[in-house]
């Protein structure tokens, strides 16, 4: 049975005694019950990874002693950015949540003419539970890197950035594969050569894009790309293109 895993974003040194962080000590004492002397896996987001102890229990936190930290590298060979129609509720979550499974480096969520109005305070509180999602994600699927939840954009200012969401001004680290999911897309993933480099993937919310929307991608140089003659629900859709990714070019 694996060791329970908790990200803990904390310098990780054999030897050493710390305590845990609350969303640690939480999900560790008061969620999984473990008690003292058991063992877990602790990462700092880093690529490196540690096997402690629980060493003392207190009422609002514990003390881990840390046995040996080790490098690892369990992240995909694809460096793939998801620019995610902003869905509602659990589908959000979900897309997410998979997408980290899938192996996902970066996250864009977009706000477009069909998605979910968010802004301000309220955009600001989503991304940061998205984030929450995706380390819980990573705790539970051993990543030790932890993706990035970019702040609430516009599809236009991210397609206008060059870097689709990622690079800076200048467009550097700017996607070289560039999909966008359609139902009238006329490409399929299978027929694209293997990228040389970062790939981005734009996929709409409920109801999909526009039809400006679409064509502004394809203008950015995205290709418009098919997943079959089913209609896919926004939180398939992106999910079923990472796994083809990662079977196709990744280490799926």
């Amino acid at each position: 049975m694996s060791l329970p895993r908790f990200h803990c974003p904390l310098p990780l040194t054999a030897g050493t005694t710390i305590a845990l962080p609350a969303d640690a000590f939480h999900h560790a004492v008061r969620v999984r019950r473990l008690r003292i002397d058991d063992a877990l896996l602790l990462f700092s987001g880093d690529g490196t990874e540690a096997l402690a102890n629980i060493f003392a229990i207190r009422r609002d936190g514990a003390d881990v002693v840390i046995a040996g930290v080790d490098t690892v590298d369990r992240e995909s060979p694809l460096d793939v950015t998801l620019i995610q129609g902003i869905s509602s509720g659990d589908r959000m979550d979900y897309t997410l949540q998979k997408a980290v499974e899938l192996g996902i480096h970066n996250i864009v969520p977009i706000a477009t003419l069909r998605s979910m109005p968010l802004s301000g305070a309220r955009a600001d509180k989503r991304a940061a539970h998205w984030q929450q999602v995706v380390i819980s994600a990573c705790e539970q699927s051993g990543r030790t890197r932890i993706p990035d939840v970019q702040p609430v954009t516009k599809l236009a200012d991210a397609l206008a950035r060059g870097a689709i969401g990622v690079g800076d001004a200048s467009g550097a680290g700017a996607a070289t594969c560039r999909v966008l999911l359609s139902e009238s897309g006329s490409s399929r993933l299978s027929a694209l050569p293997r990228p040389a480099g970062p790939i981005a993937i734009v996929a709409g919310p409920e109801g999909g894009l526009t039809d400006a929307e679409e064509n502004a991608a394809v203008d950015a140089g995205f290709i418009a790309v098919t997943l079959g003659p089913r209609t896919l629900r926004t939180e398939t859709a992106a999910v079923a293109a990472l796994a083809a990714i990662q079977s196709l070019w990744g280490d799926g």
